[in-house]
């Protein structure tokens, strides 16, 4: 896919797919936005305005208040792509939320997603 593509998503249209893969595995929206708040920096207020302004993933990102300087402690695949290895320093923290999401789905406890 187009990186400008994924760049132009809306990330409330990208949201919800988070939430309904995590409760797929009987994981709670909650914990969805946890790891989202973890990682951008965002409170749930903010977060809850990013998803009502439907920002796209471009302004989600650069609009994060702090990143979390532990997010390069997450390693793995994401779809084929060693998100590690990913050298666009954007399309690094979507794949980085991405694999958050990912481990929340397969159960991995949030301690250990969240780098604690």
């Amino acid at each position: 896919m187009d990186p400008e593509r994924i760049y132009r998503m809306k990330f409330s249209s990208v949201y919800p797919m988070y939430v309904q893969k995590a409760e797929r595995k009987d994981r709670t929206k909650e914990e969805v936005d946890r790891v989202i708040c973890w990682l951008t920096g965002y409170s749930p207020k903010e977060l809850q305005r990013q998803i009502e302004r439907e920002t796209d993933m471009e302004t989600f990102f650069s609009q994060a208040s702090s990143f979390n300087p532990n997010a390069s402690l997450i390693k793995g695949v994401v779809c084929g792509v060693r998100v590690e290895n990913v050298e666009d320093p954007l399309m690094r923290k979507i794949r980085y939320l991405d694999k958050l999401v990912d481990e929340l789905a397969k159960g991995k406890a949030l301690d250990k997603i969240l780098r604690q």
